[in-house]
């Protein structure tokens, strides 16, 4: 059997993958020209925000300098019209950086997601009997959300807030370099407390996505094997452990936005100091005389201090966005960067007509290295047999079945088809020869129609009835007000026989060279297996078959039997030799067939 999956367990002390954000940033490199461009337009957003106050003194200025003597109505319209056209522009600019960035954004999230699904492709089987299912698609949906949020919200942001940020600290310097100091040195306050946060919330960010994945792989598997839990009285066991995921996940997720929460407060605060520290020295300089400054100019750093703050706001905002995709990336790239299927495209091995002849030759195999659970398996098999494989739970009997579909690949020996072995083909050419039936269903959410010749085309109404009528399904289908265009869903209710009948049937549509049946037949009853087991009869005629059972009267007509114990065979013959023998495989028959 594969390794059990292992409870993941969140690290609380684990910091920032910044490398994570530098590797989702790459994707975005074929978009540079595009990006280029949104810079040029945010910077000439920026300044026409900047500018702004600029036109805003000289108003002020205008203004208050005709209290007395009269006020200048056409210098004002004209200043007037100069903001308007200003600021419209700004708009503009600002409105097309963000629609470029929305765009480059998408396009990244799109290709990441194509990646996701191109590596679960190349994945081995190992990676997912090691993982849960739940945490894969957290992976895969909700960690890729994070990810497409903050590109989607910060990154156009943090263009715009660094323009604005640098063009705002040149005019601050360039109108009056004291209270350009005044206003910086009163929001370094704000980058202080911000370091500190950060510092603090990233750990509880990375601990949040991590509880999530743990909890979307429990929910999986508890409510989709649901009457288990109920069958065997687990409610409050499993209710146990789903409180404490949650509860962990509750304490990771408040921690994580009470502190990340703390930074526009405090942002907000830092400004209006700023603002207090402008009127406090601003007036001292108008109170002394001193024609550096005038009223204008306190009115236009009250406007520069918020235009400086609010980049401060942005960036503490996006940092938070950041933090969480930070570590919703570092479980992205563990995905995609973990180890994948050998390279195969230069393997040229091939068999141009498959007659179906097997050997295992010295076959060596363990799901870990300190574990060798198929030790020494020899055995040469014939084209056309039907091979039976039977042994005890644990035996290597589904392993075999893996080992020779090269779901995983062998530590030592051979495998061969027809004189050829499977290390020199690809694994699309190896499974292309077989057809599987597991004692697993697996149905999709489509139409009978679909179910049936999933991956095949052309095939026609005939074959379809031809392959349901076999399996004893064809009477069902008929019943059915739209046939083989019924949807599966739950209103249709279909029984554990009749899924499995359905994929019995898909198989026989496939029409490979070799067969593979594990357990095929266990969910069915013992009517509906005796006409299943004639279509199987049919369906064997000149293929070679390999049946594993735990029934062995399903298995008596087998041209051989392999039997199996601890990874090795201990006997191979067909039924009547076997029980003659009186060696294990007629314990294990009398075990089911002799009562005392």
């Amino acid at each position: 059997m594969p390794p059990m999956r292992p409870m993941m367990q969140a690290n609380p002390n684990e910091k920032a993958d910044m490398g994570a954000i530098k590797k989702i940033l790459a994707y975005c490199k074929q978009y540079l020209p595009a990006v280029i461009v949104a810079l040029i337009f945010a910077v000439g957003g920026s300044m026409a925000t900047i500018i702004g106050p600029e036109k805003i003194s000289d108003l002020m200025n205008e203004i208050t300098s005709g209290i007395f003597t009269g006020v200048d109505i056409d210098a004002v319209k004209k200043i007037c019209y100069t903001l308007v056209a200003i600021y419209a522009g700004g708009a503009v600019l600002n409105y097309s950086q963000q629609f470029i960035t929305a765009t480059i954004t998408q396009k990244t999230s799109k290709r990441l997601r194509t990646d996701i699904d191109e590596k679960i492709n190349r994945l081995p089987l190992s990676y997912f009997d090691t993982t849960t299912k739940g945490d894969i698609l957290s992976r895969v949906t909700n960690d890729v959300d994070t990810i497409s949020q903050t590109l989607s919200s910060s990154s156009a942001n943090l263009i715009s807030s660094l323009a604005l940020f640098v063009g705002v600290i040149y005019k601050m310097f360039s109108t009056n370099w004291i209270l350009a100091l005044v206003t910086i040195i009163s929001s370094l306050l704000g980058f202080v407390f911000m370091s500190l946060i950060l510092k603090k919330s990233q750990k509880y960010f990375n601990r949040k996505q991590t509880d999530l994945g743990i909890m979307n792989g429990q929910i999986e598997e508890i409510y989709t094997n649901h009457n288990i839990v109920h069958a065997f009285g687990a409610k409050e066991a499993e209710k146990a452990k789903f409180d404490e995921v949650n509860e962990r996940l509750y304490d990771s997720n408040w921690k994580s936005q009470w502190l990340s929460g703390m930074m526009h407060p405090i942002m907000q605060f830092v400004g209006n100091l700023a603002y207090a520290m402008i009127f406090i020295v601003g007036v001292a300089f108008i109170v002394n005389d001193n024609s550096a400054v005038t009223l204008g100019t306190i009115m236009a750093f009250v406007i520069y201090a918020r235009l400086f703050s609010q980049p401060l706001s942005t960036f503490a905002q996006s940092l938070t966005s950041i933090q969480q995709a930070s570590a919703a990336s570092k479980r992205v790239f563990e995905m995609l960067e973990a180890e994948e299927q050998s390279d195969e495209s230069a393997k040229s091995g091939r068999i141009e007509k498959v007659t179906g002849n097997v050997e295992f030759k010295n076959v060596k195999f363990g799901y870990s290295t300190e574990k060798t659970i198929i030790h020494d398996f020899s055995a040469k098999l014939s084209a056309g047999q039907k091979v039976a494989i039977v042994g005890p739970t644990g035996a290597g009997k589904t392993t075999m079945v893996n080992l020779l579909m090269r779901f995983y690949e062998i530590d030592g020996g051979d495998i061969l088809i027809d004189g050829v072995s499977t290390k020199s083909l690809k694994r699309e050419q190896v499974h292309d020869m077989f057809d599987m039936i597991l004692q697993e269903t697996w149905l999709f959410d489509g139409t009978i129609r679909e179910n049936l010749v999933y991956n095949k085309e052309g095939v026609t109404d005939k074959e379809l009835d031809e392959a349901c009528e076999a399996v004893g399904l064809k009477h069902f289908i008929s019943t059915l007000p739209q046939g083989y265009d019924t949807r599966l869903n739950e209103a249709l209710n279909l029984s554990d026989g009749q899924k499995q009948q359905l994929t019995i049937a898909r198989a026989m549509i496939k029409d490979a060279p070799m067969l593979i049946l594990d357990e095929a037949t266990s969910s069915i009853d013992t009517r509906t297996e005796l006409v299943i087991q004639q279509a199987m009869d049919k369906l064997t005629v000149g293929r070679t078959s390999f049946v594993i059972a735990h029934r062995l009267s399903t298995i008596k007509n087998a041209d051989i039997i392999l039997v199996m114990k601890d990874g090795d065979i201990i006997e191979q013959g067909n039924h009547e030799q076997l029980l003659s023998d009186g060696g294990f495989y007629a314990d294990l028959y009398n075990s089911q067939f002799v009562t005392a």
